[in-house]
């Protein structure tokens, strides 16, 4: 792993879905998820070189709520703080954007084994119970 380079908003939905498919198996369409890069609030990438090894992505309101999703590290490249960087230019963006002097709610889901990782920053679960639904466009 050589010197690693940090974009932003430049995610594209090609590689998007190509970072997915490393940890989650079969991605979403390209054209939902060209839809999905056009309307994120802010896109975060890391690359090794011409690779691209890392994303994550931030929805929200940019007052009250900012929601982080799909934070993937490739797995070949996990455990080499790249997530750790992630999550801090994800902070950083908040700490920008937002409202001086308020608290802003800040979300994500995680899987059971995740959970540890992101409580390093402080993450705690809640009573709140996740809902999803996938709802079949017709």
């Amino acid at each position: 792993m050589s010197d690693l380079i940090v974009k932003y908003n430049e995610l594209t939905a090609e590689e998007f879905i190509e970072l997915w498919e490393t940890v989650w198996g079969n991605g979403p369409s390209l054209e939902q998820t060209r839809i999905a890069m056009k309307h994120t609030l802010f896109r975060v990438s890391i690359w090794d070189g011409d690779y691209i090894v890392a994303m994550a992505r931030m929805n929200g309101d940019m007052g009250l709520n900012y929601y982080i999703k799909d934070v993937v590290v490739r797995p070949e490249y996990q455990g080499k703080g790249i997530g750790r960087m992630l999550i801090n230019e994800l902070r950083r963006f908040i700490n920008d954007n937002g409202v001086k002097g308020t608290d802003i709610f800040v979300e994500l889901c995680a899987v059971p084994d995740k959970i540890p990782f992101y409580a390093k920053f402080g993450f705690e679960a809640n009573e709140a119970q996740r809902l999803k639904i996938y709802h079949h466009v017709e």
